[in-house]
């Protein structure tokens, strides 16, 4: 088997994180190939009900893709009324890394405010998301003094088995016919903090899963320099 675009199994599609991309807000594009997040991270006074008078913090992510963001339109889910469940699904997730990596104790009561938007997807968007969204992270903690709350980086990367191959940082084209899709999240200090795998048809073996897991640790190690990199320039 040969790529489409002709990269190794275990390399990465290029990939950059621009810090400070708006003005109004901590912020982060992540480019990932051609997929392209938006990350942005506000801090605000205030825990929900739940949290008040504990001293400690909040930390919730919200993720979406703009309607020309895949080669179909795709409704706004503001004039559905509702979520979709893969949107609700990604966004839990991204809320879930976060928090594996920082101390809410040290935030105060305040609520961080994490928001992925897709711009152009090309497979990815959720690995993506998290992996911009510690950068962004790292910028509001930075801005109100507060990186102390900051236990470890976050990142996350896609594998799977594509026409019988372990292949690192799937796109679109790869992710669509995969025979086995999985979704790894990790510290800088390599805990996991989320495996999804699925088999899309013949249930695969033990040693494809460890072959898997050795191969998206070797992509993260690139995704770190990546973050560090955008931090040092912000």
């Amino acid at each position: 088997m040969s790529r489409a675009d002709g990269r190794a199994f275990d390399e990465l599609r290029p990939t950059t994180i621009t810090p400070g991309f708006l003005k109004s807000a901590p912020s982060a594009l992540i480019e990932i190939g051609a997929t392209r997040v938006l990350c942005t991270a506000i801090v605000e006074n205030g825990v929900p009900p739940w949290l008040r008078g504990q001293g400690r913090g909040w930390l919730t992510a919200e993720y979406g893709m703009l309607p020309a963001s895949t080669g179909q339109r795709k409704p706004r889910d503001a004039t559905r009324g509702k979520l979709d469940g893969r949107t609700v699904e990604i966004q839990r997730l991204i809320g879930r890394s976060l928090r594996a990596v920082v101390d809410l104790s040290e935030l105060g009561e305040n609520t961080l405010w994490v928001d992925c938007d897709v711009l152009e997807a090309d497979g990815g968007t959720r690995c993506a998301s998290i992996t911009g969204a510690w950068v962004a992270t790292h910028l509001a903690l930075a801005a109100i003094g507060r990186t102390a709350a900051l236990r470890d980086s976050i990142a996350a990367i896609s594998v799977g088995m594509v026409d019988g191959y372990a292949v690192l940082d799937l796109p679109y084209e790869e992710d669509s016919r995969a025979d086995v899709d999985m979704n790894i999240v990790m510290t800088g200090s390599d805990g996991l903090v989320e495996v999804q795998g699925t088999a899309e048809g013949t249930p695969f073996p033990r040693a494809d899963l460890n072959h898997l897991l050795d191969l998206a640790g070797g992509g993260m190690e690139t995704l770190r320099a990546v973050q560090q990199a955008a931090i040092g320039s912000a």
